[in-house]
């Protein structure tokens, strides 16, 4: 039997989703949502109707019938720390992301919609590898300061996603192998893998700098720009997400034109763009360690692992670890219709969401 599977990624200007069957995508969109349209809401989850009814709007103009669908499956960001792969959607989830979501972003959206049009239609709905996925242990959370605990907040869905692409791939299961997994897109963040389990990580606020983000920064001087008076506290915060990394020093988060100011014989871009690749090799290398150097595969995936420059950077750097895959592209919506397909199919188990039963990572 061939399952269709409608996969739905909200972000905070846009709606993703696409209708799969088995592994072959037969339809995907992309809704942009207008400054304008977006203003008549007073907060997130006030767009749920929005977004919905334009999501089924999309599906009857392409003819999609749907209960010709057999599961639906969305993003979702703010919930408690939980374990990795399938949780299946229910009332306590969307009590929690309606009143006391962990992460107020439209991503939360996509879990509330899935859950809605799966009730119209009578199945099942799913979340797949959340931002708030934590499996790590106690001793990857030390920072150094009492208090301040490090938090595990990767681009997991994309970079578990590429690690059991890589596995399947290669012949191999993923439970046996141990990989580290970096994320090059407007931000950058790296997990390693032991043996199907994401261990430890380096978020991306505490390391490479990317296209819009300033990463680890030196924290005396930080705190001394925070209290010098020439920012509010909302300014520096952009100042570390949104106004931070290649645009703060090149004002553009295009790395392609970058790519061109570099081949122009800009020796200031070729240094930034050198820096980041660097960075980045830093981090494969720092979490090589966790697992004592036994290390299978590096894997580089995201949007600016197109860039071949930047990949051969990083691998001349790093092979010496591991073999260096690169698997291209920020493939979220594959990455959630695989998911639910997965659990369709038998090869894993939805976890049903219950606050109380959630496992401390």
């Amino acid at each position: 039997m061939t399952y269709r599977i409608l996969a739905i990624n909200p972000g905070s200007t846009s709606t993703k989703f696409a209708i799969y069957d088995g592994q072959n995508q037969i339809l995907s969109k992309i809704l942009n949502h207008s400054v304008k349209e977006l203003s008549k809401f007073n907060c997130i989850i006030d767009q749920f109707e929005m977004r919905k009814n334009e999501i089924e709007s999309i599906l009857k103009e392409n003819n999609i019938d749907l209960k010709s669908i057999n599961s639906v499956v969305g993003r979702c960001g703010g919930l408690p720390p939980v374990k990795s792969g399938a949780y299946l959607i229910n009332d306590e989830m969307i009590d929690r992301l309606t009143n006391r979501p962990t992460l107020d972003h439209a991503s939360n959206l996509g879990a509330m919609i899935s859950y809605s049009i799966a009730k119209e239609i009578g199945v099942n709905s799913y979340i797949y590898d959340p931002v708030s996925v934590d499996e790590s242990e106690d001793v990857a959370k030390v920072s150094g300061l009492k208090g301040l605990d490090r938090v595990c907040l990767t681009h997991t869905l994309n970079t578990r996603a590429m690690a059991i692409k890589y596995a399947k791939i290669n012949n191999k299961n993923y439970k046996d192998l141990n990989l580290i997994v970096a994320h090059l897109g407007g931000g950058i963040s790296l997990n390693v893998h032991e043996k199907g389990k994401i261990v430890d990580f380096v978020s991306d606020e505490e390391g490479p700098f990317s296209p819009e983000r300033a990463g680890r920064l030196p924290s005396k001087m930080l705190v001394d720009l925070c209290y010098s008076g020439k920012y509010t506290y909302e300014e520096m915060v952009k100042n570390m997400r949104g106004k931070g990394g290649i645009v703060s020093y090149l004002n553009t988060v295009d790395a392609r034109e970058v790519e061109e100011r570099i081949a122009s014989g800009d020796e200031y871009a070729k240094l930034i763009y050198n820096a980041l690749a660097l960075q980045v090799a830093k981090a494969i290398g720092e979490l090589a360690t966790v697992v004592n150097g036994d290390v299978d595969a590096i894997i580089i995936t995201g949007g600016v692992a197109y860039s071949k420059y930047i990949t051969e950077s990083i691998s001349k750097r790093v092979k010496f670890i591991a073999p260096v895959e690169i698997l291209a592209g920020e493939n979220e919506l594959e990455a959630l219709a695989f998911g639910a397909l997965r659990v369709m199919e038998g090869e894993e188990k939805a976890t049903v969401y219950s606050e109380k039963d959630l496992v401390k990572a």
